[in-house]
């Protein structure tokens, strides 16, 4: 049995359909339904049983076991709403729920495979593993960051598989239900569709209007990576999950246009509200994968983006 928390969300439904893909049935799906529309990732999937997050956070409490039949936890349930400045709330749902399971995990030797963030590198300029590049804009960002900072704390503890994985922007199909908080692909569509344009910043902080630069990864990919470390129990460590290289806005936004045959860019005003907690360029350094083992190439914008809306239009 594989427990996939924040299963019916955009990451964890991915994963869910990468198991299904090579036969794995036998999955506990965890997540909060509050928002129903959700279950549209889901419907379409095969799965053991589902239990609502908290639920499964009275198990693990009141130390009600089901070890015996858990062979990993791929743990994927958090608040990811960067604009979020609710701290208490903020580390109720990223980091003392993660305690919870990562104390579970490794007192029964329990695999644990966890989603991090590459906001904990801020503004960067550094996107290696490394404290010395450890500085998140927003809160949302420090709780990731609290959280691996935890992990690294109690790795001597454990003689069971930990892993972190650093995500940079990942897009992809099953994000809908984001909306607001869905990738620059997602909402380039549904411009184009809609309205004829893809809309993006003016520029900022030294970049023109569009350069900023994103490493943007395909969830495929990122699916991928975590069941590479499923299925490599010896492989412990926190992981930067990217292409390895940035691309522009504006390669992002042309490739949306390229696939509909038609649409063009408008510049908007970069918000006030973003100043100073805005990410204008990140590029993860995937050296640390490399030498786990990881060896699958990364999609680029181009090639993700055109299966991204294949997928969602049904071509």
């Amino acid at each position: 049995m594989i427990v996939v928390t924040g299963g019916a969300g955009f990451i964890g439904s991915n994963i869910v359909k990468s198991l299904n893909r090579r036969g794995e049935e036998d999955v506990i799906v965890v997540d909060d339904l509050t928002d129903g529309s959700k279950f549209s990732n889901l419907a379409d999937l095969l799965i053991a049983d589902y239990l609502d997050k908290d639920n499964l956070a009275d198990t693990v409490t009141h130390g009600h076991d089901i070890a015996r039949r858990v062979r990993a936890v791929i743990h994927q349930g958090a608040c990811t709403d960067t604009t979020e400045w609710d701290g208490r709330y903020m580390m109720q749902e990223n980091f003392d729920y993660s305690k919870k399971l990562l104390h579970y995990c490794v007192d029964r030797h329990i695999p644990f495979i966890y989603a991090s963030s590459a906001s904990v590198y801020g503004a960067g300029p550094g996107f290696a593993e490394d404290a010395a590049n450890e500085r998140p804009l927003n809160v949302y960002g420090y709780s990731k960051l609290l959280f691996d900072q935890y992990v690294r704390r109690h790795f001597h503890e454990a003689d069971s598989q930990i892993v972190g994985l650093r995500y940079f922007n990942v897009y992809g199909p099953r994000e809908a239900h984001k909306t607001g908080m869905a990738s620059v692909a997602w909402h380039f569509h549904r411009q184009v569709a809609q309205q004829g344009e893809a809309r993006l910043f003016e520029g900022s902080d030294g970049y023109a209007a569009g350069e900023q630069q994103r490493d943007f990864v395909y969830v495929d990919d990122v699916a991928a990576v975590n069941l590479y470390f499923m299925d490599h129990p010896g492989q412990s460590g926190i992981f930067n999950v990217g292409t390895g290289a940035s691309q522009s806005f504006n390669e992002l936004a042309r490739a949306v246009i390229d696939w509909h045959g038609r649409g063009e860019i408008r510049y908007i005003p970069f918000p006030e509200g973003l100043a100073g907690h805005y990410q204008s360029f990140t590029q993860a350094d995937i050296s640390a994968l490399r030498n786990a083992g990881y060896r699958e190439p990364f999609q680029t914008v181009e090639q993700g983006v055109r299966a991204y809306l294949d997928e969602l239009e049904g071509r």
